[in-house]
């Protein structure tokens, strides 16, 4: 008896230890990381487990600022009437008697603003983006025009990307700018332009989350810039990561999950039709 049961002893502690190992060795395995090469060449999913949280701040304290989120055609025979109105993809808060702030933060010198338009190229109308520096944070109560700029409808609708290019004054720290994006449907310009309107302050965050963003990849700094209430380098981080990963099921639910967080659900199932800056 004493015979048999040594060999099973030595199976039992050879087997417990292989079990451990291959344990140990699964979290390590299982884990591919967005942007690997491997993960590239595999179409590999993003692991986002949960939808990150955006931690939306406060306003600015002083003037509401106020804004205009959707567009709309209005009557007198402007803009073609679209299943979606002109819509910026900003966040917003409503405050009393359903005055809209349309306010957002970013922490670059030259950010970018994303906007859903609903018209195509084929059409004859006029689209501007305008940026002005806010009266509100102006020691000279003057709205000065820093960049203006003429925009090209895109092949079909959908959302377009506009950035602040290198040769336009950059933001300043804690100083809050005033953006218009403008459509003139009219020729004649007897009608005003449907148009979506906000502002947009530029903010530093803490020394730890600045070095972190330095060195991390672009998957969690979008999230830092989440959770920091950073709302446009967050969109633009989520587009980006997107664009390069179009077919990630992961990402295109995060996007949904980020649009539904400030009840942009309608637009979150429209396509990036422009990512270029």
């Amino acid at each position: 008896m004493k015979s048999h049961s040594q060999p099973i002893k030595l199976f039992l502690v050879v087997a417990l230890s292989c079990t451990s190992l291959l344990v140990s060795l699964t979290p390590v395995l299982a884990k591919p990381t967005l942007g690997s090469s491997s993960s590239a060449r595999s179409g590999a999913k993003t692991n986002l487990a949960q939808g990150t949280i955006f931690n939306q701040p406060p306003l600015p304290p002083g003037s509401p600022p106020g804004g205009r989120l959707r567009g709309g055609a209005r009557r007198g025979g402007e803009c073609e009437v679209s299943k979606i109105d002109l819509t910026a993809l900003v966040h917003f808060t409503e405050g009393a008697n359903s005055v809209i702030n349309v306010w957002g933060q970013t922490t670059v010198e030259r950010p970018s603003w994303f906007f859903y338009v609903p018209y195509t190229k084929d059409l004859p109308y006029e689209v501007e983006f305008v940026l002005k520096e806010d009266a509100d944070s102006n020691d000279s109560n003057d709205s000065n025009e820093i960049y203006h700029k003429a925009i090209a409808l895109p092949d079909k609708p959908g959302i377009i990307r506009v950035s602040l290019p290198s040769t336009a004054p950059p933001l300043a720290l804690d100083k809050q700018y005033r953006w218009f994006f403008l459509i003139n449907c009219d020729k004649q310009k007897k009608y005003p332009p449907t148009f979506v309107e906000g502002v947009i302050q530029r903010v530093e965050l803490n020394p730890a989350a600045v070095k972190e963003l330095q060195t991390t990849e672009l998957l969690r700094r979008y999230t830092i810039y989440a959770q920091n209430g950073i709302w446009y380098d967050a969109l633009t981080a989520l587009a980006q990561l997107r664009q390069k990963n179009p077919k990630d099921a992961a990402l295109q639910a995060e996007w949904q999950n980020l649009l539904g967080s400030i009840r942009l659900d309608d637009i979150a199932a429209e396509p990036i039709v422009s990512e270029k800056p």
